[in-house]
């Protein structure tokens, strides 16, 4: 299983930060790079909703001697469907392979925000894409595949260049109520496209009892406390498990280590 770590440079997303090891306050937020050096991990992979960190976690990680895997995590819809983007739209990771494929994330990112208003269009994306500087992954949450299941009325699709692209998806279980069926719609895509899979983490936190920080932080950044909305029903996607930590990876591991 690899853990996919998201830090505070994901506004809302992740109470981890990316400072270097030591460096973190007792009292605040624990660090990535301090996970890392603490469990000896060679590698760090970091899946972002921003490029706004990709240089600190560069230098931190080339100082302390560990590999960085960086992806970028985008919205992709298909603008020729006339149902509308909210109804077609469905995340993406793209990781470059290489300084070019940096310099063409870095491309496709400002494109994004530039030309196609946060997201990316389809069209725009497979304009850009280049297999040869960068790999896409599909995400568990929020994937065409999630949102057809989960969501009523979505209509996403996949790239119609999937073949080409040869993607990887990622398979998570968090003990989410819907974890289970996702996971079988997407090992019978997968099965029959003839797609890799790879069983993942999504990390936000260091412990499970880290949560309600974390649930707080985020309720804090979407600003949806009101009269009904409150920590216990702070009404946020994927809030109803504790297991998005590196506990819950470390615990997966141990487990699995026979």
């Amino acid at each position: 299983m690899l853990p996919l770590f998201k830090s505070h440079y994901s506004i809302g997303k992740s109470i981890l930060t990316l400072d270097s090891p030591g460096e973190s306050n007792a009292c605040g937020s624990d660090s990535i790079l301090d996970i890392a050096k603490e469990h000896s991990l060679s590698e760090v992979i970091l899946v972002e909703d921003s490029l706004t960190g990709f240089m600190q976690a560069m230098n931190i990680c080339e100082s302390i001697g560990i590999n960085l895997i960086f992806g970028l995590r985008l919205s992709c819809y298909n603008s020729e469907v006339s149902l509308g983007d909210s109804q077609t739209s469905h995340k993406i990771i793209i990781f470059p392979k290489n300084k070019e494929g940096c310099s063409l994330l870095n491309k496709i990112y400002t494109h994004a925000f530039c030309e196609d208003g946060g997201e990316i269009k389809e069209k725009s994306l497979l304009a850009l894409f280049n297999p040869d500087l960068l790999k896409l992954a599909v995400p568990f949450y929020d994937s065409f595949i999630f949102n057809n299941l989960t969501m009523l009325g979505s209509a996403c699709a996949p790239l119609s260049n999937f073949t080409d692209i040869e993607p990887t998806f990622f398979i998570e279980e968090n003990q989410l109520p819907f974890d289970g069926m996702v996971k079988e719609a997407v090992l019978s895509y997968c099965e029959k496209s003839g797609f890799e899979y790879e069983p993942v983490k999504s990390i936000y936190y260091k412990k499970r009892t880290d949560f309600e920080a974390y649930q707080t932080h985020k309720c804090i950044c979407g600003r949806s406390f009101s009269a009904s909305r409150s920590l216990s029903t702070p009404k946020q996607d994927h809030l109803g498990s504790e297991e998005f930590c590196f506990e819950s990876y470390l615990d997966y591991e141990s487990s699995h280590s026979n």
